[in-house]
């Protein structure tokens, strides 16, 4: 029998038989995306193309040079192809740009084959587009995973130097064994040891006996609740200490966030400034209207339960970092409006606005916001109050209505419907305007980004309805 070569068959004679132009015509076409059929002159004189798309892309190729028709970087591929088809049988493959427009080309892998007629080449291609595309995908994918990794690793960098250089001793405890995973240096000058030598040892381990019931008790609640009040207890070797505790979890796992206080910095009964603010937190974290504080870059830095329960969100560490205009307002354009304006006048009242939730919720809101400055940052904090919505039982009656609706209503039977309709048009366009002036505190800037047109489109539509003093620029 005879052996296997590459590329080729057996025994083609016996296996293919006599075929004629016509059925060796069809297999060739059958077998590939483009075939092209070249003279010694490396001109197309035939084509077959297997799919219509394709057809028409690369219709008038017939004619042409071969290498006229592909892309600048792929001429030297096909002066190689063209050149060991006529030296030998048949060519290893090759990717080449076919050119179907001015700036647009697709990829093709090719083979040639010298045909029995002298000078006739045969070029049979596959198409790539669809490989193309999928490895185009795979690297914005790849790129979109490095970007995430860059972020989530300059976000860890930055909590660790915070955890590192906190002046307040905080423990990472194991919720289900109570042993200690991470201590900071303020952590092992309170308990006089090392963090290293911390990390590891069971939170009993630093307790005396008598306390560590208490302490357990503690952990239980903020194990079911997420919160519990701070309370005073001892260390094993008697020195008194404030423990408080809160719950998150990190890779699929409940840790305890553990922050001791000397007790000997405060006095028993005394209303002491950390004391007063833990009742303060307390006090906005019960508040029934949402409350959350953001950085100047607009990301949140803290937010109570009822904001989490106005966005649909379980746990404040889904919010943190976040920028507030992923649930606030219209994003872009209420979030600026509300930062310009306290950066401006320090505080904002009664700002009209809606708050998005999670799971597609859309609650009307009013936002009441301050500035102000925490150590040299700047920071806003907003008061966010959702409006029920309420439905009267009466029916709107003439007055109500705008002026120019009913001058519109009464033209009925008089006017066109089409001349109508372009009055209607006219009187909605001017009345969202004036509301787009109005809720931005006329700066039309604001204005134009909020109707979705450019400041020169909304100049125009200003003239025309005689809104504004067009004189003054008008905060643009």
């Amino acid at each position: 029998m005879p052996s296997s070569t590459l590329g080729q068959f057996r025994t083609p004679e016996q296996s293919l038989g006599d075929l004629d132009a016509q059925v060796a015509a069809q297999l060739i076409a059958a077998a590939a995306d483009v075939a092209l059929v070249i003279d010694d002159d490396g001109r197309v004189i035939d084509t077959a193309i297997g799919e219509s798309e394709l057809a028409s892309d690369i219709a008038d190729i017939v004619g042409r040079r071969w290498v006229e028709t592909v892309a600048p970087d792929s001429s030297a591929k096909v002066e190689q192809l063209l050149s060991e088809a006529s030296a030998r049988t048949m060519t290893r493959s090759r990717e080449i740009n076919q050119r179907v427009g001015p700036d647009r080309d697709i990829p093709i892998r090719y083979s040639a084959v010298r045909l029995g007629s002298p000078g006739r080449i045969l070029a049979i291609g596959r198409d790539l587009r669809s490989i193309a595309s999928l490895q185009q995908q795979l690297v914005s994918a790849q790129q979109s995973m490095e970007r995430e990794y860059a972020r989530l690793r300059h976000a860890e960098t930055r909590y660790r130097l915070l955890f590192q250089i906190a002046s307040e001793s905080v423990l990472i405890v194991n919720t289900t064994t109570y042993k200690v995973s991470e201590a900071n240096p303020a952590a092992g000058s309170l308990l006089e040891d090392s963090p290293q030598r911390i990390i590891g040892q069971p939170l009993a381990a630093f307790f005396g006996e008598d306390r560590w019931p208490e302490i357990q008790s503690l952990l239980g609640s903020v194990r079911v609740t997420g919160w519990a009040e701070e309370m005073t207890t001892r260390l094993v070797d008697g020195r008194e200490v404030v423990i408080s505790a809160s719950l998150f979890r990190q890779d699929n796992a409940s840790l305890f966030l553990v922050r001791l206080g000397d007790g000997k910095e405060s006095v028993e009964g005394a209303a002491t400034p950390g004391r007063t603010s833990s009742r303060l937190l307390d006090v906005v974290q019960a508040l029934p209207d949402a409350f959350v504080v953001a950085g100047s870059d607009r990301r949140v830095l803290t937010a109570n339960t009822s904001f989490l329960d106005l966005t649909q969100l379980a746990a404040e560490q889904q919010v943190l970092g976040e920028p507030l205009d992923r649930w606030v307002g219209r994003p872009g354009v209420d979030v600026n409006i509300l930062m310009a304006n306290l950066r401006e006048h320090g505080a904002v009242r009664n700002f009209a606005t809606v708050v998005h939730g999670e799971f597609g919720s859309v609650e009307q809101a009013e936002i009441s916001g301050v500035s102000a400055m925490h150590g040299d940052q700047q920071c806003f904090g907003f008061v966010i109050r959702a409006i029920p919505r309420r439905f009267s039982l009466e029916t709107p009656t003439g007055p109500e209505l705008p002026q120019s609706v009913e001058q519109l209503t009464g033209l009925v039977g008089r006017v066109p419907l089409k001349e109508i309709v372009r009055e209607t048009t006219d009187v909605i366009e001017r009345l969202c305007i004036e509301a787009a002036l109005d809720v931005s505190g006329d700066n039309r800037a604001s204005a134009a980004q909020m109707l979705g047109l450019s400041r020169q489109s909304l100049y125009a539509k200003l003239r025309r309805y005689g809104l504004g003093d067009l004189e003054s620029g008008g905060g643009s």
